[in-house]
């Protein structure tokens, strides 16, 4: 019975966490003020393709999931769901939410994105189903390569932030506000969301707290 409901309590919180990812980074786009370093690539494409940044998401998520071939990785129930999810919640939130115009509402928009986000992370990391593809891109070259962590994750950020930004995606101040806030708030609710008895020995959860913007499980 105690499995069983561990269980339901992480499925609950990888997809509300994978949801409500989508959704922070819906309102970050409406903040018109920057965006995450992933999204800000997923915008530039969408711009030149003419598909939604949502569609995008999930095309180049199941991009970067190929390329955990070469670099044996094995994907989770939380991978998939990654790359659907995340994509389809951003494109649900966007029909929703109009653009926020006025300082005031901009910036409301971006607090709360990003605040939102690091609930959203904190969420799904937690229920330990696997990680992201793009976290999975991480740490594949963390062994594969014997980068640290860190290195590999500011190479692949500011690679997706500078071509991003050359195809027009939008990078701004709330491009380096992610930076600085998503790490320390990935770190408390990752510990506010962990499940007593769910095995913690994950190099996602270990990875996670060095999210950041320009320095992505």
């Amino acid at each position: 019975m105690q499995r069983g409901t561990h269980l339901t309590r992480r499925l609950v919180q990888l997809y509300a966490g994978l949801a409500l990812y989508g959704a922070s980074s819906a309102l970050l786009l409406r903040s018109g003020l920057g965006l995450e370093p992933w999204n800000v690539l997923h915008e530039g494409l969408a711009e030149r393709t003419g598909l939604t940044i949502g569609v995008v998401s999930i095309i180049v998520g199941a991009a970067v999931l190929l390329l955990w071939i070469p670099l044996k990785q094995r994907p989770g129930l939380g991978t998939v769901s990654n790359v659907f999810v995340v994509g389809l919640a951003m494109d649900g939130t966007l029909a929703l939410v109009p653009d926020a115009h006025g300082w005031p509402l901009r910036v409301l928009a971006l607090v709360g994105g990003i605040l939102l986000n690091g609930v959203a992370t904190g969420l799904y990391i937690s229920a330990r189903f696997g990680p992201g593809p793009r976290d999975g891109l991480m740490t594949g070259l963390n062994q594969a390569t014997g980068w640290s962590i860190r290195l590999a994750r500011t190479c692949i950020e500011i690679a997706v932030v500078a071509t991003g930004f050359l195809l027009g995606g939008t990078v701004g101040v709330g491009t380096v506000l992610y930076a600085l806030a998503i790490g320390p708030l990935a770190q408390f609710f990752l510990r506010f969301f962990a499940i007593p008895g769910v095995e913690s020995g994950s190099r996602v959860v270990a990875a996670a707290p060095r999210k950041r913007a320009i320095l992505r499980s």
